[in-house]
């Protein structure tokens, strides 16, 4: 295998694992909610890999580039929508809209912001970084589904996924105050 390509590969398995966690959480076996889980974990781990190798290997591609967001939104809409299946609860409901709007928007925003040259003023912040850490350990936590020593996993996922919600949104408003120069220069009002 040419390592060159592992970054790409891990992204790839990313994707690859989406209809898989999906197999998992409908199967009807009493393992397979904690095993989906487990497959959401395991490709949650790729994202942090895949990238740290692009950037020490110095083999950053405009393919990993535009896979790495793609992939991560995937997972993280088909979690949210598969929750959101199980467990209706209004503030589950609000609480998943908010995390796929904001990717919505600001997938939009750094597209818009690249296509005038500015992407570099909406990269990634580590504030970013921490809302997903949050957010897939909470999705995780509520994928599992079962109490683990008496220890209520799905609320305490539930408890970060809300904080996670929180986190999307201040985030949200950082990267759009990087952004409003920008916005306001090319008229928006």
């Amino acid at each position: 295998m040419n390592l060159a390509n592992l970054p790409n590969l891990l992204t790839a398995a990313r994707i690859v694992a989406v209809p898989l966690v999906m197999g998992l959480f409908y199967w009807q076996h009493p393992w397979a909610q904690p095993l989906s889980a487990i497959v959401f974990i395991a490709a949650a781990l790729t994202d942090t890999f895949d990238g740290y190798l692009a950037r020490k290997w110095g083999i950053t591609t405009p393919l990993g580039e535009f896979l790495d967001p793609v992939a991560d939104k995937l997972m993280v809409a088909t979690a949210l929508v598969l929750l959101v299946g199980h467990d209706t609860r209004p503030f589950i409901v609000v609480t998943a809209i908010v995390i796929i709007g904001r990717e919505i928007a600001v997938s939009a925003l750094r597209e818009w912001m690249a296509h005038v040259g500015a992407r570099t003023k909406v990269a990634v912040s580590g504030l970013g970084k921490i809302k997903t850490i949050v957010q897939m350990t909470g999705l995780s936590m509520m994928m599992f589904r079962q109490d683990v020593f008496g220890i209520p996993v799905y609320e305490i996922g539930i408890v970060l996924l809300v904080i996670a919600a929180a986190l999307t949104l201040w985030s949200m408003s950082a990267y759009l105050k990087a952004a409003w120069p920008e916005l306001r220069g090319r008229g928006v009002p």
